[in-house]
């Protein structure tokens, strides 16, 4: 049974997976890039590496197929073995053995197992979708001259003030006069002579006029006492949520268990050496002790290269809390 589809599967989710038996594959996580000399952009990349020194059965790989194949633990396991051993005869015999989109394993001289990943393939989940492009800056265009084209322009003519004083002399006594004489004249009055009107009509006309005052003052006194302004609601106030950012730690993995006592013996022996260790649960029931927490990748590798001399097995787990 190929199992390597279900190690694809495990590698976008985890930064290490281990095949019982052959070694474990290393995800490590490289930042986004630009090729100057090409003007190629990058984008964030886990590239893939080998161990074969990480072969202990941690239960992640066999409990994946467990769950996913619908069999039993030790038939898995089984399966697992049967792959590693048919693994092992076709390098033993000199051919290159390809993990599909993942990379190849061969035997050099000495017989050691040397692997190629696949630079083709990115299981960094951010970075979904993402691929490179170029972009290479525009030949010819200097931003100077751009700038000294916009500063040679001509200043806008703007008037000067003592012509605006001059005009405002001539036209303010002009335009008072036209309103002086248009108040003191008849010129836009109405030329109706209101005397040469019958008498009586005259006076019909003016009761008629008063009395329609009179409603109209009344009216304008209820609708101001009638119209009132509505109270205004307050406008609440938006609570804004602050949002927690997560933190990026790096924990260095000494062991898994199936046994959380195993793994409780281990968390006592790390401490005895100086060490904060820490279980962490995993999603299929095993427990990984963790002996201690780091800050930055290049921080953890180098911790994790001294812990190594008496567990070989660590390995560097990046998680987010």
């Amino acid at each position: 049974m190929d199992i390597t589809a279900f190690i694809r599967e495990l590698l976008f989710g985890h930064d290490c997976v281990i095949v019982p038996g052959f070694g474990g594959f290393i995800g490590n996580y490289t930042p986004a890039r630009i090729d100057r000399s090409t003007g190629t952009f990058y984008p964030p990349v886990k590239q893939i590496s080998f161990n074969r020194n990480l072969n202990h059965n941690d239960g992640l790989l066999v409990g994946k197929i467990s769950e996913s194949g619908s069999v039993t633990y030790g038939d898995a396991r089984n399966l697992v073995e049967n792959f590693v051993g048919d693994l092992r005869k076709k390098l033993a015999k000199g051919e290159k053995v390809v993990f599909d989109n993942i990379g190849t394993f061969v035997n050099n001289q000495e017989g050691n197992v040397l692997f190629e990943p696949d630079s083709n393939v990115n299981y960094h989940l951010d970075s979904y979708g993402l691929e490179s492009f170029q972009c290479l800056p525009l030949e010819g265009y200097d931003v100077r001259k751009r700038i000294m084209r916009h500063t040679q322009k001509d200043p806008v003519k703007q008037a000067s003030m003592r012509k605006l004083l001059w005009r405002a002399a001539v036209i303010i006594p002009i335009l008072s006069v036209a309103v002086a004489i248009s108040l003191k004249t008849d010129l836009f009055k109405t030329k109706v002579d209101i005397s040469s009107m019958n008498p009586l009509v005259t006076a019909e006309f003016e009761s008629n006029k008063n009395a329609v005052d009179s409603e109209n003052s009344k009216a304008l006194v209820a609708i101001a006492e009638n119209i009132k302004p509505k109270p205004v609601d307050p406008v609440p106030r938006e609570v804004i949520t602050p949002v927690v950012s997560e933190v990026e730690v790096f924990c260095i993995i000494t062991g898994s268990f199936k046994s959380e006592r195993n793994a409780l013996t281990q968390v006592n022996n790390l401490k005895k050496e100086g060490f904060e260790p820490e279980i962490l649960k995993t999603s299929n029931g095993f427990f990984r002790v963790s002996a201690m927490r780091c800050d930055g990748f290049d921080a953890a590798l180098s911790k994790k290269d001294n812990i190594s001399k008496k567990y070989p097995q660590a390995w560097v787990l990046r998680k987010k809390i």
